[in-house]
């Protein structure tokens, strides 16, 4: 198995390249990550380096019969599978990776910057967001602090800890932010992201899990994802993504307070629009969801929702080039009513007819 699991986007916005997480030990004596008011590279890493972990995923080889594992040997004991990256939120021991970093595992292990060792548990894994919760003993030799992600500009200068291929831990690397609200679609056996920080401070297998830091030394995201390659392009470069900070701390409170998250669903499947797909069609909006067919039983029927219709936006909040519907969907909590603004078209694509714009109230269901 490969030791780090860093996603990596290829040709179609393929495959993961998974991460595991092992987790460390901590020294004695606890130091504060103050955050620093300047574009000083070197004293951010200074202080923000002692919370950013290694985070190695093991998993036992099991016994006589056991469903084997690629990379496992049966009856070995523990075996690492892979590496990630992660950093320490709080004087508990808590550390925010990534969860393809932690998939699989049966014990984690966390090595930080002083080379100790610890072993950790899982507190709770996100696969819909990727991200997880682990947690080593304290007492921890420093905390990171989140900062505001809506309020991060392109252009803004960032830096990218963690441990890229697993052996090269507390790597620094410089770059600005590209753009915002960047979204990837789904694709086979990845959910898509949405509303993620574009960047180019570079980051490779290994760093999935680790912080994208600001001027100031805080958290405003988490490196998960690259894209290395582009159908009938070749190679590209600089193109590196982070799940916003104001999304990890809502997640990472919900697994620490409840082991889980709830996520709201209407009960549709669907076809993202966008301007291209659109213009290929003659649908009358540029963005939204193709509601391609309605789950029987589900809010969506019970609302009134049709095969064909075009949801585009959900209490007023439009779906756009920087809002993706996901993130749309995901600002509210099953059992909430929601106002759903629909355009029907009025027979087979790409028939439509003028006006047809409906707003239907739908009581959110549980992903």
């Amino acid at each position: 198995m490969p030791r780090a699991r860093l996603l990596l986007l290829l040709a179609f916005f393929p495959a993961l390249l998974g991460g595991r997480a092992h987790l460390g030990s901590v020294a004695a004596q606890t130091t504060a990550a103050t955050p620093v008011a300047t574009l000083d590279a070197a004293a951010i890493a200074r202080a923000a380096l002692p919370a950013v972990v290694t985070v190695l995923n093991e998993q036992s080889g099991g016994g006589p019969g056991a469903t084997p594992t690629p990379g496992v040997i049966p009856g070995a004991g523990p075996q690492p599978l892979d590496s990630g990256s992660g950093f320490i939120i709080d004087q508990q021991g808590h550390i925010v990776t990534n969860a393809h970093v932690v998939a699989g595992g049966d014990t984690y292990q966390v090595t930080l910057q002083s080379g100790e060792t610890r072993t950790a548990k899982l507190v709770g894994a996100d696969p819909i967001s990727d991200l997880a919760v682990i947690q080593i003993d304290p007492p921890v030799p420093a905390v990171l602090h989140f900062g505001d992600s809506d309020r991060v500009q392109v252009g803004e200068w960032v830096l990218a800890l963690g441990s890229p291929l697993g052996d090269f831990t507390g790597t620094v690397t410089e770059g600005i932010v590209g753009a915002l609200g960047r979204s990837v679609p789904d694709q086979p056996g990845m959910t898509g992201y949405a509303n993620l920080i574009q960047h180019d401070a570079a980051i490779n297998p290994g760093n999935s899990g680790g912080p994208l830091l600001d001027a100031s030394g805080a958290v405003i995201g988490v490196n998960t994802l690259a894209i290395n390659k582009a159908p009938q392009v070749g190679p590209v470069q600089g193109l590196f993504f982070a799940i916003p900070s104001n999304a990890v701390q809502r997640i990472a409170h919900s697994l620490i307070t409840t082991g889980n998250v709830a996520y709201p669903a209407i009960g549709i499947t669907k076809m993202d629009v966008t301007p291209d797909v659109a213009g290929q069609y003659g649908l009358p909006a540029p963005y939204g969801v193709y509601v391609m067919n309605v789950i029987p039983g589900s809010p969506a029927d019970h609302a009134g929702l049709e095969a064909g219709d075009i949801i585009t936006a959900i209490n007023g909040q439009t779906v756009d080039a920087q809002h993706a519907f996901s993130e749309r969907l995901f600002a509210h909590q099953p059992g909430e009513t929601v106002d759903l603004t629909v355009v029907r078209l009025g027979g087979k694509l790409p028939l439509w007819h003028e006006g047809n714009v409906l707003h239907i109230t739908l009581t959110l269901g549980t992903r």
